[in-house]
């Protein structure tokens, strides 16, 4: 299948998903959200296929959401809001529940879906030039749509801190809250890669993927179709607002959002 904004590589059983957004830091829009979540949910049917690798073109992992996106959304009326917030959340569980072991290959910034497409694969590699962040509270927004992810991999606790402060995260301290699995050098991440895929390949994978079924089973925190409508209603309404409006003008714009008072 041919896609605007992915280029998919494959070497033997190894599958490589670029977003290829370069000029935007690779952020999504409708179309980068559509086409990731074919892709897949394509790549789940292809029993060739024993991992996938996760990755960005250009100078970073992803930035997140398209801003001029949700800004357009948020101007929608209610139910296409919520309709595009549900593409979301669909195409990230469509990655965390691919059979196939996933790995986040990040460099550069993976800020608020960025940061949810890192904590959505099962393995996070990061460079020591990575930094996440859950940047929607300084747009007027909040993590919706990525909070089941982000929260299974940090704890609830720590999402307590990095949900509200937008704080930026360092690739060590990514690895301290057990976002990161490993940190390495820019020109070893690849290498580390490999040494992943590697052991990968040494499990049977009709007993990866129910690990990973028992997993998901296990854990507090099921992913379900309730939750998936939840978080899209969450973000939806947010984004609507007068905050979120005011926020994501005022940053496209280079101005401080309404809600930074100034000193005289």
């Amino acid at each position: 299948m041919t896609y605007q904004f992915l280029q998919i590589e494959q070497d033997a059983q190894v599958a490589t998903v670029w977003i290829n957004r370069a000029e935007l830091h690779n952020a999504f829009n409708t179309q980068v959200i559509e086409e990731l979540h074919t892709c897949f949910q394509a790549i789940n049917a292809q029993d060739d296929i024993r991992v996938v690798i996760l990755a960005g073109r250009g100078k970073s992992f992803s930035a997140g959401a398209d801003l001029n996106w949700m800004k357009a959304q948020g101007e929608a009326s209610a139910e296409e809001n919520q309709a595009d917030a549900l593409k979301l959340a669909k195409m990230l569980q469509s990655l965390a529940t691919l059979k196939q072991p996933t790995i986040a290959r990040v460099h550069g910034i993976a800020f608020g879906g960025g940061m949810g497409l890192a904590s959505a694969c099962d393995i996070c590699v990061a460079s020591t030039d990575a930094k996440f962040a859950t940047s929607e509270v300084r747009l007027g927004l909040a993590p919706s749509t990525i909070s089941p992810y982000v929260i299974r991999a940090i704890s609830a606790r720590q999402a307590s801190r990095y949900f509200l402060t937008a704080e930026r995260i360092s690739a060590e301290q990514a690895l301290t809250l057990g976002l990161v699995h490993e940190v390495t050098a820019p020109d070893q991440l690849d290498a580390k890669i490999d040494d992943i895929v590697q052991a990968i390949l040494l499990g049977g994978p009709n007993a990866q993927a129910s690990s990973k079924q028992l997993i998901q089973l296990v854990d507090q925190h099921v992913l379900n179709e309730e939750l998936l409508i939840q978080t899209a209603q969450h973000i939806a309404h947010i984004r609507q607002g007068i905050e979120a409006k005011s926020g994501l003008t005022a940053f496209l714009n280079k101005q401080s959002p309404s809600w930074i008072k100034t000193t005289a």
